[in-house]
């Protein structure tokens, strides 16, 4: 994932590029954590899902395992790339179960909620 999708900028201050396409993220489902000028979206860190998070994540209500085909959603697994909300990132983090970030493909507005600090401790490549 290389392409820059967007004229919004990431955590390290270049362009935002894709997180994924399979699976399609992003609030908008265009791949990109992307807000598009709308203020309210909040799935801004692109991450690699592991199992420990997923399963995280389902303790606390949010169910990303599960495919829900009226929502345009097939389940993650492992591995998978997704536009993650900053607060469950931060739950995640504070809990120590934090995914890998994809830097190049996180939301600067991210910086308003986590500290890059972090999330550099948590960065993958972006390939």
């Amino acid at each position: 994932m290389s392409d820059e999708v967007s004229k919004e900028k990431n955590v390290l201050g270049g362009p935002l590029l894709a997180c994924s396409y399979d699976p399609l993220t992003g609030y908008f489902r265009d791949g990109c954590c992307a807000t598009h000028g709308v203020g309210a979206v909040a799935h801004l860190v692109c991450v690699k899902v592991t199992a420990e998070f997923l399963e995280f994540s389902r303790e606390r209500g949010n169910d990303l395992i599960t495919p829900q085909p009226k929502l345009r959603f097939r389940g993650l697994k492992p591995g998978d790339r997704w536009c993650l909300h900053v607060l469950r990132w931060i739950e995640a983090w504070e809990a120590g179960k934090a995914p890998q970030v994809i830097l190049e493909a996180t939301h600067e507005n991210v910086l308003r909620y986590a500290p890059l600090a972090a999330l550099k401790r948590h960065a993958r490549d972006l390939h």
